[in-house]
């Protein structure tokens, strides 16, 4: 058995010519991880819409008919960062699917990757940052909606603090969010995660995975998840347009192996998201977002899972 990747031809939908979300990135991820030998097609496994009853274990019904349906006012839209359509309506159930079906993954084979995800901006009532529903948050509510799991860590590290994330799960002590992000960058207003790791603009791969070590070990001994939600974005790179940290290609990639390996070898299944990636040159991002799946498969193969 070789390790679960999700992915559907629905992460793509159209966006105005020269919009600065790089949609093209998931349908060449999958390419690459197919012409390149990382993945072999069998591995691909296709998700489904989730039902609207599963979104709103996280989401105001009326936010969520208001979306899907394409009555949002002009602001929240602008908010959003996102022009919408019926594709992309779709899209975005169709991610948030991927999610939830990565995390089910996850916990059948011990680790599973999906080709999108990480929408960690989205409120209860509100889309924010380009992210319309919280995947995230829905993967961990639904898993525990239907008994599957109890405790959930989600491990955030993306440049941006998982500000959705953190106010959705506030008052939860069944979902703890742990942040590691870039202080001054987006959100202006920074929500209260269960562990915020604030970090100075431009730290460099070192430094950074010292930081990460740190915390990742203990915390895992700390609140002992019955699974662990991985946003591995690459926005951390020093070539990001929206970054402002400096990690090279090389410190995404042991930042990947050290996240899997440390949770693997303690027992703890992990369900991976790309997460955000904005950079100028489309094919070097598309390469940083396929070493979370390169990394998860020399792990998944290395415990035999």
């Amino acid at each position: 058995m070789d390790l679960p990747l999700i992915y559907h031809p629905d992460y793509i939908a159209p966006l105005p010519e020269g919009h600065r979300f790089p949609m093209p990135k998931f349908r060449q991820l999958y390419e690459l991880l197919l012409t390149d030998g990382t993945a072999k097609p069998q591995q691909f496994h296709t998700p489904k819409h989730p039902t609207l009853e599963w979104i709103e274990l996280v989401h105001t019904p009326e936010y969520v008919k208001a979306y899907c349906q394409g009555t949002l006012d002009s602001k929240a839209q602008r908010k959003i960062g996102l022009p919408w359509s019926p594709a992309l309506a779709n899209r975005t159930r169709i991610a948030v699917g991927g999610t939830i079906l990565t995390a089910q993954l996850a916990l059948t084979h011990g680790l599973a990757c999906n080709t999108a995800g990480g929408t960690h901006h989205a409120f209860p009532n509100y889309g924010s940052g380009f992210c319309i529903f919280n995947d995230l948050a829905i993967a961990a509510r639904v898993l525990q909606h239907i008994g599957l799991i109890k405790k959930v860590l989600i491990v955030d590290l993306d440049v941006h603090q998982g500000d959705g994330t953190a106010l959705i799960f506030q008052e939860d002590n069944s979902v703890f969010t742990f942040s590691m992000h870039c202080e001054i960058n987006f959100p202006g207003t920074k929500q209260k995660s269960d562990l915020d790791i604030p970090l100075p603009q431009g730290m460099e791969d070192d430094a950074y995975l010292q930081t990460l070590a740190n915390y990742l070990p203990d915390l895992l001994s700390q609140v002992k998840p019955d699974l662990v939600l991985y946003d591995a974005g690459v926005d951390t790179h020093l070539a990001d347009r929206l970054g402002k940290l400096a990690l090279t290609d090389t410190g995404i990639y042991r930042r990947e192996m050290q996240v899997l390996s440390t949770c693997i070898a303690k027992g703890y299944p992990v369900a991976c998201v790309i997460g955000g990636g904005y950079a100028d040159d489309l094919k070097g991002l598309v390469y940083r977002h396929s070493l979370i799946h390169r990394a998860a498969s020399e792990i998944y193969h290395q415990y035999h899972l």
